[in-house]
């Protein structure tokens, strides 16, 4: 193959040199032409003979950014390259018209599975008073409904997958050795004339000393920096003191309401608080079993400095002067009464919450945590009384949704989040054990919606390893909302409270529900049929589990 070394294109085969533009003009002399005489020309053979390297460096400097070598090409090529590319401009421009006219452009997503029709049923998504709320059926989408077949066999795999295999309980030397600060600080033995754990503790400081300079949660917080002004002011009046030294009375939970969120836990605690006695920690949701005492704040903002227990204790000092007032009365004093006020904890985390163990933990057992919350609170505390509130899981996964998603909610939306998440979890299923999926926090993060807090039977059978049955008392949110006062009587009796006056129970049982689901929520309707579909086939054998556990087949939640 030859090139003109002034023209730098391809000459053609029949070496017509003619065609050069730049070594040919209107006046042009091929005798006279230096280019054509062969002089200042250097061919360059690439076919069969060696390159002139000098030659090559000629080439490039002279015309590397020349335009006539475009002029060179055919007029013929040129057109038909301008004319393929308006073409194909025209059809692309057609196809967006027609298509967003249409709502042909959105390609189907790979995580649109399933739908068959089926009768929306009834909906609790947000309150008590959604109970008795029917919704219409929504349309139904198509492209949701082909591809059923795919997810269901996601589903299958799960299933098969399920193994509900008991833990090993960790003994006490070993929590020990994980949290030394905690186990100085809590005693093994409380008071015997209080019906709540409590203890005495000696306070260093003097009338001038702010006990609550340090505590995170007045730092990190601003509406809880109130309450602790007032307990700032008062704190002094509230001590004991006792042959030249003062002592503070310090106070742990009796009882926990340790889950599950958007299942009703906020309106139990409304009207728990109502019964004369009971009191509660100063902030409804503490969180530091599960995230405080790890240095979370809030998830997406990392790690922060730990609360230390004494924080949480604080929080527990407005009810600590109250039960101190009834033990320094005349009448435990002397007549051996005993104290009868309890505190209550409402962290609906507690239950399910074990995400950060994998960065304080390092002995785990196959991606098992070694350690769970319950571990901890038993060790304390193994008289502890748990209230554990749940509702069918298809419908608190979609009121989790509505109530955390911050844009573009919708019941399309909820149904890709739910396939997504789905696929996540089979995938880690296939690697690892349930229990190292469930406390999998790197998993739990990736997933859109948070389909493992669902899995009740998974964190009570891992609860059941440390209390008892006749220590957990495990509701419905729909038999509460049907029937409160039966409900609360039932709490009344296991937390041992005292008889309520008429006026006392109306009320607590009357009063209007709590977290009431917003309004910009409730216009968004129900899920799609074929996502409650989805998330019936993924839950069953986990509701089948807990309501053989609990025998009580009301758990299996057929009828919503």
């Amino acid at each position: 193959m030859r090139y003109c070394i002034n023209c730098c294109i391809h000459l053609l085969p029949n070496d017509l040199h003619r065609q050069c533009f730049r070594c040919r003009g209107p006046d042009h002399n091929n005798q006279k032409c230096p280019v054509c005489r062969g002089e200042n020309k250097i061919p360059l053979y690439t076919d069969r003979k060696q390159m002139k390297w000098l030659a090559v460096l000629e080439v490039r400097t002279d015309h590397c950014e020349s335009w006539n070598g475009f002029f060179c090409l055919r007029k013929g090529k040129l057109c038909s390259l301008m004319f393929g590319l308006i073409i194909m401009t025209l059809v692309m421009v057609s196809y967006i018209l027609t298509g967003a006219k249409h709502g042909l452009l959105l390609i189907p997503s790979p995580f649109h599975y399933g739908a068959f029709a089926s009768n929306p049923s009834l909906m609790d998504n947000e309150s008590l008073s959604d109970m008795k709320d029917y919704y219409q059926p929504s349309k139904m989408n198509i492209s949701y409904v082909k591809d059923y077949p795919s997810i269901k066999l996601i589903i299958d795999t799960i299933t098969s997958k399920i193994e509900f295999i008991t833990r090993q309980r960790p003994d006490l030397e070993e929590l020990r050795k994980q949290e030394p600060h905690m186990f100085s600080v809590i005693p093994n033995k409380f008071l015997p004339n209080s019906k709540n754990p409590c203890w005495y503790e000696e306070f260093q400081g003097n009338a001038s000393t702010d006990p609550y300079a340090t505590n995170s949660y007045a730092l990190y917080s601003k509406r809880f920096r109130i309450i602790f002004d007032y307990l700032r002011k008062v704190f002094w009046n509230h001590l004991y003191h006792h042959e030249g030294k003062h002592y503070r009375l310090r106070c742990l939970p009796h009882f926990y309401i340790i889950g599950q969120p958007k299942c009703g836990t906020t309106d139990l605690y409304d009207r728990l608080r109502l019964h004369p006695d009971v009191r509660f920690s100063a902030i409804k949701e503490p969180h530091w079993w599960t995230r405080k005492r790890f240095g979370i704040i809030r998830l997406r903002d990392g790690f922060h400095d730990r609360y230390p227990v004494e924080d949480y204790l604080d929080l527990f000092d407005l009810a600590a002067h109250q039960i101190q007032s009834v033990l320094q009365s005349q009448a435990v004093k002397e007549q051996g009464k005993r104290n009868s006020i309890i505190i209550g904890e409402a962290s609906a985390s507690t239950m399910w919450d074990n995400n950060a163990w994998i960065f304080f933990y390092d002995n785990s057992t196959e991606g098992e945590p070694p350690f769970l919350i319950q571990d901890f609170i038993h060790a304390f505390q193994p008289n502890a009384k748990l209230i554990i509130m749940l509702r069918d899981p298809v419908e608190r996964l979609y009121s989790d949704y509505l109530y955390f998603a911050s844009a573009n909610k919708s019941a399309e939306d909820f149904h890709e989040k739910v396939a997504e998440s789905l696929q996540l979890f089979e995938g880690c299923v296939l690697d690892f054990s349930l229990r190292a999926c469930v406390y999998n926090n790197t998993l739990n993060n990736a997933m859109p919606v948070r389909l493992q807090v669902g899995l009740y039977v998974v964190y009570l059978l891992d609860w059941l390893t440390v209390f008892s049955k006749d220590q957990i008392l495990v509701l419905r949110l729909e038999d509460h909302a049907s029937n409160m006062r039966y409900t609360m009587h039932m709490v009344f009796q296991f937390l041992d409270l005292g008889p309520l006056s008429e006026k006392q129970e109306a009320l607590i049982t009357k009063s209007p529900a709590s977290n009431t689901r917003r309004p910009e929520d409730r216009s968004l309707g129900p899920m799609l049929p074929t996502t409650k579909a989805i998330l019936r086939d993924f839950y069953r054998p986990f509701n089948t589990k807990l309501a053989q556990v609990l025998f009580d087949d009301a758990f299996l939640w057929k009828r919503t």
